[in-house]
């Protein structure tokens, strides 16, 4: 069983959906938590949810696209919980535009927080470990789309690539730092992100007969997972994508 007794650990977008279940796994194996995400009130909602099951946990505002926010954020959690075990680079964005009609600010707008902001967050977490000393975990989430593609997706899908490139180079450059860096990569999951994909009777029809567990994934699917990531202890597996998909790829 993974304890993570004493760690703290910081969720990018951890206020609602994948986000919030990844805090709850990690909270309930003994961690503290700090969400980074942009709105107060459901960072504040957030918090009290994790409060209600024992679970230490704060949140603080931030843009993870804005670099100073984001050197704050790191700061302001060191301060308050001591010190930082692992970032879980969570925070992301959509756009379903088809591609002939995707503009450049919307595909700026989509790789400015999925791609930007994981740079900053996970270059933020390894500059802490790397001059405390620290061992220390970084988790950085994928999507299914990095494999298969999709259409309107353009923008989303060269960001969730590009975070596996990024995540490869970190675990090979941080592995003699002892810090481990891996890559979630969620199948279908019913989150609000997904919430008019999930309105399309036809396509949770066809995702689903091609999921062997016969269903879509749910939050709460990811939450232990989340524990073994993030433990900084195991540094042996790193550079792994982590897929948790039903089944869907194999099938």
């Amino acid at each position: 069983m993974i304890d993570l007794t004493d760690r703290t650990v910081v969720v990018t977008g951890g206020n609602s959906g994948l986000g919030l279940a990844m805090a709850h796994g990690v909270g309930r194996a003994g961690a503290s938590v700090c969400l980074w995400s942009r709105t107060p009130a459901r960072n504040n909602a957030a918090v009290d949810d994790l409060a209600r099951v024992g679970i230490t946990a704060s949140a603080i505002s931030c843009d993870i696209a804005d670099e100073d926010a984001v050197e704050s954020a790191m700061a302001q959690t060191i301060s308050r919980h001591g010190a930082v075990d692992c970032l879980i680079a969570n925070a992301g964005v959509g756009d379903a535009t088809p591609f002939t009609q995707t503009s450049l600010d919307q595909w700026r707008a989509v790789l400015r927080t999925n791609l930007d902001g994981t740079f900053l967050c996970t270059r933020a977490a390894a500059r802490y470990f790397v001059q405390a000393g620290r061992p220390g975990s970084i988790v950085v989430v994928s999507s299914m789309i990095s494999r298969y593609g999709g259409a309107g997706q353009a923008a989303y899908a060269a960001s969730k690539t590009g975070v596996i490139g990024l995540a490869r180079t970190l675990a090979v450059e941080l592995a003699r730092h002892h810090v481990r860096v891996n890559i979630l990569v969620p199948g279908w999951t019913a989150t609000p992100m997904t919430a008019h994909l999930q309105e399309n009777e036809r396509f949770m029809r066809a995702t689903t007969a091609r999921t062997p567990v016969r269903r879509w994934g749910r939050p709460e699917d990811f939450a232990a997972v989340a524990a073994f990531l993030a433990d900084p202890g195991l540094e042996f597996h790193t550079g792994n994508e982590v897929v948790v998909d039903g089944g869907y790829t194999v099938f």
